[in-house]
């Protein structure tokens, strides 16, 4: 019964554990197109840099946004 249990509980942990993982947003800047966006991850990826104060990470999609308005190369857009 308890070998049931807590496998039920760690398939419940396992799909909510990327929910949390959202944790994180980034204001980045595509090198080609110069367009500014938020993302969920950290880019990895050369063609998009992280263009926010400091790379600063923004714990909400609401609080980047705002970040975004005051970055000098999105405001520009």
């Amino acid at each position: 019964m308890k070998t049931k249990l807590v496998a039920a509980a760690v398939l419940v942990a396992s799909f909510a554990a990327p929910a949390f993982a959202a944790d994180e947003f980034y204001v980045v800047q595509d090198v080609k197109t110069k367009k500014c966006t938020i993302v969920d991850k950290k880019p990895t990826e050369s063609s998009m840099t992280i263009v926010s104060p400091s790379g600063t990470i923004y714990k909400s999609r609401t609080e980047a946004e705002a970040g975004m308005k005051s970055v000098k190369v999105c405001s520009s857009q």
